[in-house]
């Protein structure tokens, strides 16, 4: 099977019906979506948790939690 790049306009179902055929993906193909998968989600990742989302967090942790965050991030 040649390994199609999943594009918005690519095929999903014909790769899934090639993929049943063969009996499951080989390690050439779950490299490539791994490739792919990193490529789409990279700017993601790098964009990081919001201060607003982290402080949120801290509060909904409680005291005890928001205190140790607080002393590890050298703010007590």
């Amino acid at each position: 099977m040649k390994f199609r790049y999943l594009t918005p306009r690519g095929s999903v179902d014909q790769i899934m019906k090639d993929v049943k055929k063969q009996g499951g993906l080989n390690a050439e193909i779950q490299s490539r979506i791994g490739h792919q998968l990193r490529a789409m989600y990279d700017d993601v990742v790098r964009q990081g948790v919001p201060d607003r989302f982290a402080e949120l967090i801290r509060k909904l942790d409680g005291p005890e939690a928001a205190a140790e965050i607080a002393k590890n991030d050298g703010r007590e």
